[in-house]
């Protein structure tokens, strides 16, 4: 039930993030539902890949610097989705990267407003 729940709330914040970042097109709400599950595989099974070599390759400060590194993963795999999917369009890497921002942004918002309604 809760991974249900994870892809309900990322595929709202796919779909308002479409809306508030320029260069950022989805293709439709189904688009929407597709790229959230797109991209919550590739950030489950390449993410935390991605986050390691950027850590290493950094020597350290990668991980020091946590969120910044995990922003910059989570652009990486916005544009693999974009790369593997015809419902998603990024124009470039910085709107990738401000896509990221937005996503993460409202992913916190949304969850902690769900945890608060659960309670």
């Amino acid at each position: 039930m809760g991974l249900l729940i994870s892809w309900a709330l990322l595929t709202i914040v796919v779909f308002i993030t479409a809306a508030v970042v320029p260069g950022f097109r989805i293709r439709g709400f189904t688009g929407a539902v597709l790229v959230a599950a797109l991209f919550g595989l590739l950030n489950f099974f390449l993410g935390w890949l991605l986050f390691v070599a950027i850590g290493l390759g950094t020597l350290g400060l990668g991980f020091l610097l946590a969120f910044l590194t995990r922003w910059v993963v989570d652009a990486i795999v916005l544009k693999m989705v974009d790369a593997l999917s015809r419902s998603l369009e990024i124009a470039s890497f910085g709107h990738a990267f401000l896509a990221a921002l937005v996503m993460s942004g409202l992913g916190t918002l949304l969850e902690l407003l769900l945890t608060r309604v659960m309670m």
